[in-house]
């Protein structure tokens, strides 16, 4: 079963937890793995570089446990070699157009859904071990396509840019909340209108620490600052002592 088929069918029955992971560990991925159910390679707010990121891909595909990567900018390219390296979707920051949406999912799919390049000499693929029909056939609805909203207003309206049919709508807190000037009550406000243009659409909604129960796509946190908080913690238990 592809990762991304696994994530959809987790989605449709209730929420999934992940964190962000900017840590160039495999250990990383071998921890997220046991606790959560997907995790979040971060290319927009790390110290990164995309062969670590493809290699966390390859080693959480190993252990079937689905990694998606958030990616500054939906370079086609880019797009492509991590895909190829058994990426479960593409997470894509700062979404203020439909066509933002609809460009990235033609650079996810194959043809005819899309106009991605196709080659066999894939770990996917099984480096060729697999026919092109029977590849082509596994794809299903294709990578999860995550839409991140982080602004105060967007140039297309919230129901187009759901309209598009992101797999998941991704209210992004930290950057909300800047662009609204800190204001607590105008930020949860603008949640509930991205909540509201989610279930209109039919589409999931997903958060970083939202608190909403209609989250269904969890991102709890980073790797790194849940190390901090736990070596914060048995620092503090230790010097009880």
């Amino acid at each position: 079963m592809q990762p991304w088929t696994t994530l959809r069918q987790r989605m449709a029955q209730g929420r999934i937890v992940g964190t962000f992971l900017k840590l160039p560990a495999v250990e990383a991925i071998d921890v997220a793995a046991e606790q959560l159910d997907f995790a979040v390679v971060d290319l927009e707010h790390s110290q990164l570089d995309e062969l670590e990121a493809r290699r966390l891909v390859r080693h959480g595909a190993a252990l079937g446990f689905p990694v998606v990567v958030r990616l500054p900018l939906p370079d086609r390219d880019r797009v492509n070699r991590i895909l190829e390296a058994g990426a479960a979707g593409i997470q894509i920051p700062t979404v203020r157009r439909a066509a933002t949406v609809e460009g990235l999912r033609d650079a996810m799919r194959y043809a005819p859904h899309g106009s991605r390049s196709i080659s066999l000499g894939q770990a996917p693929a099984g480096y060729g071990a697999i026919g092109l029909a029977e590849f082509l056939e596994r794809q299903g609805d294709g990578p999860l396509l995550v839409a991140q909203i982080e602004t105060a207003t967007t140039d297309d309206s919230l129901e187009q840019i759901a309209a598009a049919r992101p797999d998941v709508l991704f209210v992004g807190p930290m950057d909300l909340t800047v662009d609204l000037g800190l204001d607590a009550e105008r930020v949860r406000a603008r949640i509930d209108e991205i909540a509201a243009a989610a279930e209109q659409a039919g589409v999931v909604l997903g958060g970083a620490g939202v608190d909403r129960e209609a989250v269904r796509y969890d991102v709890a946190g980073s790797d790194i600052a849940l190390l901090r908080d736990g070596l914060a913690h048995a620092a503090r238990e230790r010097r009880r002592r």
